[in-house]
């Protein structure tokens, strides 16, 4: 009898780490300068205040000051380093979740200020691609793109199809190495932007619906 063929090691998808921030710490969030260090702390891993500062043009006690206020809230977290000298930070999560559909008063107040926050940052990574674009490996100008598709939907067809287009990115982010640590060859952080909205202008506010 022949000894069975072994198989392929299965990696089960890991769990992405998410945090739903309330009103209070979104709006604390909610800074083109922490938005920025906490990007830089998923994307590429552990760092210093005096290391981040340099790659922010800012100095060490405007950092450290945003840093602290990460902490506050639990966005970052401590991350013992090579030197005792030197405190290193971490993020605490993978993902924000925001904009909750039932959120009102403050909190969709805080959530909106985020959005418009993370919008400016998006459009200057948007803006920096471009910029990169020509320069890339040919592979990677394959696997880019920039598209802008509207589609006629009623609001239940367009939750489900927002819903699925988020389902199919995490699906990807779960199978995938963790961002902040060594990528294996011929792997980099690779971005996906997803907003949805109706073509504006087109819905009815609210208050002229009717609804409270």
């Amino acid at each position: 009898m022949k000894p069975p063929r072994p198989t392929a090691a299965v990696t089960a998808p890991r769990n992405l780490r998410r945090v739903v921030p309330d009103a209070t710490a979104l709006k604390a969030l909610a800074h083109p300068v922490r938005l920025r260090m906490l990007g830089m702390l998923r994307v590429d891993g552990p760092a210093t205040a005096t290391q981040l500062a340099v790659r922010l043009g800012l100095n060490s006690g405007a950092t450290s000051y945003h840093l602290r206020q990460l902490a506050q809230y639990g966005f970052i977290e401590d991350k013992p380093g090579p030197s005792r000298r030197d405190r290193w930070w971490r993020a605490s999560h993978e993902l924000t979740s925001v904009l909750e559909t039932d959120a009102e008063g403050a909190e969709l107040d805080a959530g909106v200020a985020f959005s418009q926050a993370s919008l400016s940052l998006q459009v200057g990574q948007m803006q920096q691609a471009v910029e990169e674009y020509a320069e890339l490996p040919a592979r990677w100008r394959k696997a880019s793109t920039a598209s802008d598709i509207t589609v006629p939907l009623t609001a239940e067809q367009a939750e489900a199809l927002t819903k699925r287009l988020t389902d199919i990115m995490l699906e990807a982010m779960r199978d995938a190495p963790p961002l902040g640590e060594p990528m294996p060859p011929d792997t980099a952080p690779f971005t996906i932007m997803l907003r949805a909205f109706p073509y504006p202008g087109r819905i009815p506010h609210r208050d002229e619906e009717g609804e409270p």
